[in-house]
This record gives C-alpha cells, sequence and structure tokens, in this order.
C-alpha cells in the first residue's frame, strides 16, 4: 500500500508542476496577481508530494521489500542499515526521485522565502522551475518507475554494487545533487529576466546566493568523490578525468565563473548578458552530465543506466531545455541595457579575465569528453582521451588564472594603477622566487609545471595572505588589537574570499605535490618481509579470514616504522561480497601532516604470500583539506548579511494593479 501511495504521489506531482508551469507564467503575462499567487501553494504542495514518493522508496528499502523490483535489484537483507538507506539512490530509478526532491525543495524554498521578490519575477521562476521538473517526472514515471512491482518476489535481493556500499558513497551523490540542480534555480531566475527583458543589480543580489548554495554543495561532493576514488579503488589516484568526473566538473567551472561575473553585475550593472549565458551554461552542463551518467552512452563506475531508450528521452529534454533557453537568450538578450563602463586594468576586468580562462577551461573538458562520443557515434571507432590531454590543455589555461588571481583583488573598481598593486605584492614575488628555485634544483629535468604549480601556489598563498593583512590594517596605525578588532569587524564575504582563495592554493600543493614526490612498491611480499616506500619500512605481518555482515574478507596487517619507530599499523582488506560474488579492495590508509602511508592487499599467491601495492603519499590530503577550505569559504560568504538583505523596495501599486518593485533602489552595504 505505501508503494502505490508513494506511486501515485508522483502521479500528483507531476499534475501539480503542470499548473505550477503554466498558470503562474500566464498571470505574469497578464499580470493577474491569482494566478502569480498560485506558484507558492503549488511548489509547497510539489514538494510535500515528492517527499512522499521518498520517504515511500526509503521505506520499501528500510524493510526489504521484495516486491518492488527497483529493491531487488540494489538491496538484500543481510545489507547494512547505512546501505539499505544510501541504496534509494544508489542506482538509476531512485536517485532521479532524489534529483527531483532536490529540484522541488529549491522551489519551495524560493517560494516560501522569497517575499521580496517582484511578483511577476517570482513567478516566472518558479514557472520555469516547474517545466523543468514536469521533464523529469515524465522521464522517471514512462521509463524509470521506482515503484515497479515483480510478482512473485524473490526471497532476497541481488545487493547494490559493492562499491557503493562505502560511506563516502553514501554522501557523495545527495551533495553531487544538490550542487547539480542548485543551478536549476539560477537557470530558472535567468530565464524568468529574459522573459521580462530586465537584469540589474538587485536581479544579481538574488541570484548570488543561490548560485553560491550550488556552487559549495558542488565543491563538497566533488570532493567527496575524489576522496572515494583515492581509498576505495585501490589504485591511490584522486582524479583520472573520467567523462563522468568531468560531468561534474564542468559546471564547477561554469558556477565558479558565474560567481564572480555576479559580482560585476552588482557592483557595476555590467556583464549583464554574459551573466545570463553563464547561468543557462551552468545548468545545461549538469543535463549534460545526466544525459552522460543515464543514457547508456558509458561504461563507469559512476553510470547508472545502460538503456539507450532512457537516453534518447533524456536527449530530447536536453534538446529542449538547453536549445529554448539558447534561444530564448539570443532574442532577448541584444534587448538588455549595458551597464556601467570600466578600464581593462581594474576590478572588473581582473574578474572578466577570470571568467574568460574558466570558460576555456571548461570548453576543452568539454571537447575531451563528448570527442570520443560523436567520433564514435559517426562510425569512427573508439578512442580514448585521457589525461595526456586534459594535462596539456587545462593546465595552461588555470596557470595563468592563479597568477591573477593573486592580483585582481588588490585591484580597484573601474579603474586600478596595476603598477601600485603589483607593488604591494613584493613579498609574494620573493616567496615565489624562491620557492621556484627550490623546486626548479629538485626538479631539473623531470616537470616544468611541477615547478610552475608549486611557485604559483605559493605565489596565491602569500597574495591572499598580504590583501588579509591590508584589509586588516596591518603596518598601518595601531597594534595586534586594533588589527584582530579590524579583523572581526570585516563582511564575511571578504572572510569568505580569503578562504576560498587561500584553500585553492592548498589544494594546489596537494594535487602538485602528490604527483611528483609519490613512493610506489608493488610486489608479492611473505609474512615477515619488508619492503622501503618513501623513507618508511613496510613490514608484512600476515593475512587472516574475516566475516563481515554481508561478505567474507582477507585482511592483511602490516607495521610502518621509520629510523626503528613505530609510525603505523595498516590492515588492508580484500573483500568478497556473499550475493554478487563481486570484490573490491579496502585500501588501509594512516594520513599524517606530510602525507598519507597506504596500503592494499590483492590476490593470494602460493602459500601466505600475496600481491601488495605499497604507496607513499605526499601531501595528498591537502587537496581535500583545500576543497574543505574552499567550501567554508563558500559558507562564510553565504552567510554574509548583505547576501540576504538588500531587496528591493517595493512602490506602492496603482489601484487594481500589481506592485512592482523599484529595482535600482536595492539596499547595499558595501
Amino acid at each position: 500500500m505505501i508503494v502505490e501511495l508513494g506511486h501515485f504521489a508522483l502521479v500528483l506531482a507531476l499534475f501539480t508542476a503542470l499548473i505550477q508551469a503554466v498558470l503562474p507564467m500566464w498571470g505574469a503575462q497578464r499580470r493577474i496577481p491569482g494566478f502569480m499567487a498560485l506558484a507558492t501553494p503549488a511548489s509547497v504542495v510539489q514538494l510535500a508530494l515528492i517527499a512522499v514518493a521518498f520517504l515511500a522508496l526509503m521505506h520499501a528499502y528500510v524493510t526489504s521489500d521484495f516486491t518492488v523490483l527497483n529493491v531487488v535489484q540494489n538491496s538484500h537483507s543481510l545489507k547494512p542499515m547505512l546501505y539499505k538507506i544510501s541504496g534509494v539512490w544508489g542506482n538509476h530509478e531512485g536517485s532521479l526521485v532524489l534529483w527531483v526532491l532536490i529540484l522541488a525543495l529549491f522551489g519551495a524554498i524560493v517560494a516560501v522565502f522569497g517575499r521580496n521578490l517582484p511578483p511577476t519575477l517570482k513567478a516566472r521562476t518558479l514557472s520555469v522551475q516547474a517545466l523543468i521538473a514536469v521533464g523529469f517526472l515524465l522521464f522517471m514515471l514512462f521509463t524509470s518507475n521506482p515503484f515497479e512491482r515483480v510478482f512473485p518476489p524473490p526471497a532476497n535481493g541481488q545487493d547494490l554494487n559493492p562499491l557503493l556500499q562505502d560511506p563516502g558513497l553514501a554522501f557523495h551523490p545527495p551533495m553531487l545533487y544538490t550542487g547539480y540542480v542548485g543551478f536549476s534555480i539560477v537557470f530558472s531566475f535567468a530565464v524568468a529576466a529574459l522573459i521580462e527583458g530586465r537584469v540589474d543589480a538587485a536581479w544579481a543580489r538574488w541570484v548570488r546566493p543561490w548560485t553560491l548554495l550550488a556552487w559549495v554543495f558542488l565543491t563538497l561532493g566533488i570532493a567527496l568523490g575524489s576522496w572515494w576514488a583515492y581509498y576505495e579503488l585501490g589504485w591511490g589516484g584522486w582524479w583520472y578525468w573520467d567523462p563522468v568526473e568531468n560531468a561534474s566538473f564542468m559546471p564547477w567551472l561554469v558556477g565558479t565563473a558565474l560567481l564572480h561575473s555576479a559580482i560585476v553585475v552588482e557592483k557595476r550593472d555590467a556583464l549583464k548578458t554574459w551573466t545570463i549565458l553563464l547561468a543557462i551554461l551552468a545548468f545545461s552542463l549538469s543535463l549534460i552530465g545526466t544525459f552522460l551518467v543515464r543514457s547508456g552512452v558509458l561504461t563507469s563506475v559512476h553510470a547508472f543506466a545502460t538503456d539507450p531508450d532512457r537516453g534518447v528521452f533524456i536527449l530530447g529534454l536536453l534538446i529542449v531545455a538547453i536549445g529554448g533557453s539558447l534561444l530564448l537568450y539570443a532574442w532577448r538578450a541584444p534587448t538588455l541595457k549595458g551597464g556601467g563602463l570600466f578600464a581593462p586594468i581594474s576590478r572588473e576586468g581582473a574578474l572578466v579575465l577570470n571568467n574568460l580562462l574558466l570558460s576555456a577551461a571548461a570548453a576543452t573538458v568539454l571537447i575531451g569528453t563528448l570527442y570520443p562520443l560523436f567520433l564514435e557515434a559517426l562510425g569512427g571507432g573508439k578512442v580514448s582521451v585521457g589525461p595526456p590531454y586534459f594535462n596539456a590543455t587545462f593546465i595552461p589555461l588555470m596557470l595563468p588564472m592563479i597568477a591573477a588571481l593573486g592580483v585582481g583583488p588588490l585591484l580597484a573598481w573601474k579603474r586600478a594603477d596595476l603598477k601600485g598593486a603589483l607593488s604591494r605584492l613584493k613579498l609574494a614575488f620573493v616567496v615565489t622566487a624562491v620557492v621556484f628555485a627550490v623546486m626548479g634544483y629538485l626538479l631539473w629535468g623531470r616537470s616544468i609545471f611541477g615547478v610552475l604549480g608549486m611557485a604559483l601556489a605559493a605565489w596565491l598563498a602569500t597574495a591572499v595572505a598580504i590583501e588579509f593583512a591590508e584589509r586588516c590594517g596591518v603596518g598601518k596605525r595601531g597594534g595586534p588589537a586594533t588589527w584582530l578588532k579590524r579583523a572581526r569587524g570585516m563582511p564575511r564575504a571578504a572572510w569568505g574570499m580569503t578562504l576560498a582563495h587561500f584553500g585553492l592554493a592548498v589544494c594546489m600543493v596537494g594535487m602538485t605535490g602528490s604527483a611528483l614526490w609519490q613512493s610506489e612498491e608493488i610486489r608479492v611480499m611473505r609474512p615477515g618481509e619488508t619492503a622501503q616506500v618513501g623513507g618508511y619500512s613496510y613490514t608484512f605481518e600476515g593475512a587472516e579470514q574475516v566475516e563481515g555482515p554481508n561478505y567474507t574478507a582477507t585482511r592483511g596487517h602490516f607495521t610502518v616504522t621509520s629510523g626503528g619507530d613505530l609510525i603505523a599499523n595498516l590492515d588492508p582488506e580484500r573483500r568478497r561480497y556473499v550475493v554478487s560474488g563481486r570484490e573490491t579492495t579496502e585500501a588501509a590508509i594512516v594520513t599524517r601532516p606530510l602525507g598519507d602511508l597506504f596500503a592494499v592487499i590483492g590476490e593470494q599467491q602460493s602459500g601466505q604470500a600475496f600481491t601488495v601495492r605499497l604507496y607513499f603519499k605526499p601531501v595528498v590530503s591537502w587537496i581535500w583539506s583545500g576543497a574543505l577550505l574552499m567550501a567554508i569559504g563558500g559558507l562564510f560568504s553565504l552567510s554574509d548579511r548583505r547576501l540576504r538583505v538588500g531587496a528591493p523596495t517595493r512602490r506602492g501599486a496603482p489601484r487594481g494593479g500589481v506592485a512592482q518593485p523599484s529595482f535600482g533602489a536595492a539596499r547595499r552595504e558595501d
């Protein structure tokens, strides 16, 4: 009965979304207050209905209801409770329910808390959001019904993919989807603004918090996925330019550009059409990622579906959503009036350069991801575009961006003195030169990108520290107490920018250092044997058989010493899952400030000998520490009061009319 209730709730949600998509849009066009006001309750009802469907599916998983085909294919009664719950979104059909739930959640939040929005803009935004929901609900109900029954029910299920039975994968998809779908509301704001033909500082101030929220969750989602790949897949890598990895990275790049572009719209009333285009592209790339994962064109540990019919349906959605929004952009964008002028050497100019480089980087990733698919579709055979291509095209674009990132925050708005800004960075030049010389000596003849990467990380970190110190008044009148007082009084957005930029520098150190100085040993070891890796002694103490809740495992034991002192005990496992018969590796990792000790046990050879992989990964944990700092910086900025106030003041409505906002009257606290 609960299963049928969930299915019925999805059907009702579809009809609610249809009403929300049509009537408020019509009401905004005809200035009918009642129709426009309908968008708010419809958004809340749609969220409630999809939440009922999601909870009904979760109930089926938790109770191991094997009359539901989706539960049979992705669960088992022996599976731990955490993975029964995460199994809800660990498959194609269930993940779609989570997708539309988050989509409806964003719409409902705007509906309930967007009281300051102009009625017409709010109605149109929620209508566009509902149109997206209509497409995905139709896709789900006609091709991917999560509540499909199976009779007679089997005695047990087929279990979830063992690679997904991991805490990292339990939390990675919700984070990633929140980022993906978060850009939908930005897309809806952009399309609504195009229909109205009006974009200004107030619009940018409404859009920025949603962009920032989506960016924060997408950052955390990508970082969690990278961390999972690092410790779960057994090869010790954290990124391989997999097409599905790229599918999440492209909207992140464009979303980062959008964040900076929206600042120019808000502060200087410029780059309006460009910002609208970025808002459309950010969500469009999210939809392309959805197509890659669910169309069957890719075979990946990330991919959910291999049914070409579903791919055709999603391709149709892409054509309607992306093609329709770009056609609207081509029609309406020329009517948007340009804003203030600025010199090339200015804060705006630095942000434009940032946008161009990020957009070009996203384009190179898009080409490298889609080119093999197009070539195969045209009968050109299968080709592989891997790390060599991306490293040769992506990294050269990022190097000048990092260099400019250290200077940009020191430039003034409208017109700036580049020579003066560079003179304030003397210490950064000195630190960078020293790091470049040291890295050049250590890496002579090995990797110019490694030298540049470490030098630019030092440049960015020092430049961020200098800019922050200047904000605090360091070197001016007063002492540490005065500087601390100024730091406390700084806007949270300034703190957020500092943390995010510094986090990027930390990430760069982790990425570069782990690639340059990694030590690896792959060999067959017997109990009592020792291998030297990265200055540490790994001694294999033997292996034993252990039983898990739904698997059996071979657990190895290693002691790691340095200079005769015990540093760590590592207990990696090789698991075999009872139901599916599939095997996974569970790496043992001990994180230290300067690097990770990493051990993987492989297949058993003769006697008690096992194939093992041993690594020392220098500063690799800095990658995820930096990503966390970036996300915390985003949250700091999001908590800034200036992103929660500044709503336009409403003018009195004429008798019988609809109150209209004064778009230029946004409250400023710069």
